[in-house]
């Protein structure tokens, strides 16, 4: 059976990852409410499904992407049970075709591994590499569930506070798109 804390309000006592400890500490500084839960190890969307019933969300899909040579970069962030299509999402931001980008570009552009990608890493992408892109139907979700950097804790926050607070706060440019 798949493990799911209780939900808690506050930050773990111990940080798995560098990223793990700044998401905290942003949403503190913000002061974004959040609840979260600490897990097994989940990596594909099915994992999710005991965190959902928990947090009482859909968690987002967040996918790291880029171009054939590897120059041009996008995280894209859109609802868990939408299939993802490399053409559509191309097609809708009139770029080259994407695929995903390898996991050591992950681990090393955003600090997390496979299975952990999340609007969060922006806080490390100082330099501006990756492109934020959203799937218009997030957009309309009240609550928002993703990865707190790592592949066992999950956070729900209201999907305002992604747009109107941590966002502006990490002065990324962001694209919505409708696939």
């Amino acid at each position: 059976m798949f493990y799911v804390s209780e939900i808690q309000t506050e930050a773990p006592c111990r940080f798995q990852t560098p990223l793990q400890k700044q998401v905290y500490a942003t949403l503190e500084k913000l002061q974004v409410p959040f609840e979260r839960v600490d897990s097994d190890e989940a990596i594909a969307m099915e994992d999710c499904v005991a965190i959902d019933e928990k947090l009482q969300i859909n968690m987002v899909k967040t996918l790291f992407l880029c171009n054939r040579q590897q120059t041009d970069f996008y995280l894209f962030i859109t609802v868990g049970s939408k299939p993802f299509r490399a053409k559509d999402f191309s097609n809708a931001l009139e770029v080259a075709r994407v695929s995903f980008a390898p996991a050591e570009q992950m681990e090393t552009m955003l600090g997390t591994k496979i299975g952990a990608a999340t609007v969060f890493s922006s806080l490390l992408d100082t330099e501006k590499r990756v492109r934020i892109v959203f799937d218009k139907e997030v957009l309309v979700e009240k609550w928002y569930g993703c990865s707190d950097g790592t592949t066992t804790g999950y956070i729900k926050l209201r999907t305002e506070d992604i747009f109107q607070k941590f966002l502006p706060f990490t002065n990324h440019e962001l694209s919505v798109i409708e696939v």
